[in-house]
């Protein structure tokens, strides 16, 4: 699994122009799923990431987590996490788990965010997406299951 997870202010998803999932202060988390990932990394994933000290304490340090803040995630699912370029110009995407094995532990990802009590919006699996993020700090982080 890959993610990229972005410290947001706002952050929102659309499809075909209407809103989908919006989250006003959290993290944006666009999740890539390999052909190997299983349950493990998605449980493993999510809480690494409600865990995981990228929010700024009252000395500004990064030291609090989305569940310290009672912050919201908005899950966005991409494949292209998995492209590689390493030959020619145009990303190949053979690395990238199917949508059978992918659409399931992307929809494992969202309820196992939500246990943890915090609010959770997503994406439409599959569709083409705008995703409009206003980043904070900028904080940007890729992290991948182990």
């Amino acid at each position: 699994m890959r993610v990229v997870v972005q410290r947001v202010t706002h952050a929102s998803v659309a499809v075909t122009r209407s809103i989908v999932g919006q989250i006003e202060g959290g993290m944006l988390v666009f999740i890539g799923i390999g052909p190997d990932d299983t349950d493990k990394e998605i449980t493993q994933m999510v809480d690494k990431l409600v865990g995981l000290r990228i929010f700024s304490d009252d000395q500004g340090k990064m030291n609090r987590s989305l569940l310290d803040n009672k912050g919201e995630m908005l899950v966005v699912s991409q494949f292209t996490l998995w492209g590689n370029c390493r030959k020619g110009r145009r990303p190949s995407f053979v690395d990238a788990a199917p949508p059978e094995i992918a659409e399931p532990l992307y929809e494992q990802f969202v309820i196992e965010a939500a246990k943890y009590g915090i609010r959770v919006a997503a994406g439409l699996f599959g569709a083409d997406m705008q995703v409009t993020i206003v980043n904070d700090g900028p904080v940007t982080l890729v992290l991948e299951s182990w």
